[in-house]
């Protein structure tokens, strides 16, 4: 009886533990956002993957912005980027879940509301 304990409690560590490892999404990401009804914005994500850590940038049509705060947790992602508006700074917050070579994520700025899109993993 305790030997089928210990197997089970092993078992159950080591499934804890690889689903706690951060998928590795290091490389570059594309897809459109929708703005507003009729008014969609290529995005494009470039990604680098540190342990847990996450830097990168996110291109658009409107300039290049840098990610900060980035993180991956499991199949979880999130990291910010700053736009500036004249003396105006905004974060805009980026939370996403990956699924194989999609990441579905939800962003937003701090106060406004969040919008859904989806990036799939570009050819390099």
């Amino acid at each position: 009886m305790i030997k089928r304990t210990l197997i089970v409690a092993t078992a159950l560590m080591i499934v804890c533990t690889l689903s706690a490892v951060a998928a590795d999404v290091t490389g570059k990401w594309s897809g459109r956002v929708e703005m507003a009804p009729g008014r969609v914005m290529e995005q494009t994500i470039i990604l680098k993957m540190d342990g847990g850590k996450l830097t990168g940038t996110v291109k658009t049509p409107s300039g290049d912005r840098q990610i900060s705060e980035g993180k991956v947790k499991g199949d979880e992602i999130s990291f910010v980027t700053t736009v500036t508006s004249g003396a105006r700074k905004m974060k805009m917050l980026y939370d996403g879940k990956i699924s194989g070579n999609e990441i579905k994520f939800q962003h937003g700025s701090e106060r406004g509301p969040k919008r859904e899109f989806t990036v799939k993993r570009a050819a390099s």
